[in-house]
């Protein structure tokens, strides 16, 4: 990590850490004797913002599915050796966050649906994952990418771009915030039936027994409601990235202290290790808060006049 912060400017070093293992279409002429449009990984965040809407984001849908992967395979190990005798200590683990979860989906959510504690077991555990791979030093897996780049792609090392916070990444945030969204829609639609969803959208906050008046109305409520439907998913998805970017941020500068001489180097050190110390808390608390709302979000579409 040093001999890397050396090496660049304190700007450069941060575009580096913050610039995505893109792929996409290139388009022609982007290079040197490029004349046609070609499928390429990205050498910079220019080119990756010339890929499009199409570009994949190698490096975080990586991640995700990587651990999404770990999450399925730890819990599955303990499901299928679940033993009523002395459990293991991991066992033990796992049966406090599954009962942790199902406390408080008894608490928020007062319906029936036999989907709704798994998905707020995934998203509290997946999440936290995603969330954990900040406290990894943030030079060590990028450092392994440009030297596995270097010698098995031939790329050129600077240009190896590697992160490995899926969660810093609005595409992954607003991506699951977007699913959790349509899943209230679905619900929304099933229980109250489109004519009740539809009432409840032109209907609230201000309403009259006149008609003529109601009428006058649909229009405001509409808009007022429609503002506090997307913000759902919209306030979901960057509450945790915005939190998550931040932190991310604060490691990278730490980092930048190391070349910075022996004494501030000394001083990041210490500073790493007391801001790491206090993300955890931050990493498990944002997980706890995206499973929260989408359970109370849920619970809102499963909410009828008759619960009122």
């Amino acid at each position: 990590m040093a001999g890397e912060s050396e090496n660049l400017t304190p700007g450069s070093y941060i575009d580096h850490h913050l610039t995505n293992l893109t792929f996409g279409q290139l388009p022609a002429g982007s290079r040197p004797g490029q004349d046609h449009a070609v499928w390429t990984l990205a050498q910079n965040g220019e080119e990756a913002s010339q890929m499009g809407f199409m570009a994949i984001h190698v490096d975080m849908m990586g991640w995700s599915l990587a651990l999404g992967l770990v999450f399925f395979i730890m819990f599955r190990k303990v499901a299928k050796n679940m033993t009523a005798g002395v459990p293991s200590g991991f066992q033990n683990f796992v049966e406090m966050v599954v009962d942790f979860v199902q406390d408080n989906v008894k608490s928020m959510f007062p319906y029936k649906n036999p989907m709704i504690a798994p998905m707020a077991l995934t998203i509290l555990v997946w999440v936290f994952l995603m969330n954990f791979m900040d406290l990894i030093a943030v030079d060590l897996l990028p450092a392994a990418a440009a030297v596995v780049g270097e010698h098995v792609f031939g790329m050129d090392p600077h240009h190896v771009y590697f992160k490995v916070v899926p969660s810093t990444d609005p595409n992954i945030t607003l991506g699951m915030a977007f699913d959790v969204f349509l899943l209230i829609l679905f619900f929304s639609i099933r229980e109250k039936g489109f004519g009740g969803f539809v009432g409840e959208l032109t209907t609230h906050p201000f309403s009259h027994k006149n008609p003529v008046v109601q009428a006058l109305f649909v229009p405001i409520n509409f808009v007022l409601e429609f503002v506090n439907l997307i913000a759902k998913p919209v306030s979901l998805g960057l509450r945790l990235f915005g939190n998550m970017y931040a932190g991310e941020m604060i490691f990278i500068l730490i980092a930048l202290m190391y070349s910075a001489g022996p004494a501030l180097g000394i001083f990041g050190g210490g500073l790493q290790i007391v801001w790491a110390m206090f993300h955890i808390l931050i990493i498990s608390l944002q997980a706890f808060i995206f499973m929260v709302l989408t359970i109370v979000y849920m619970s809102q579409s499963f909410e009828t006049s008759e619960h009122h």
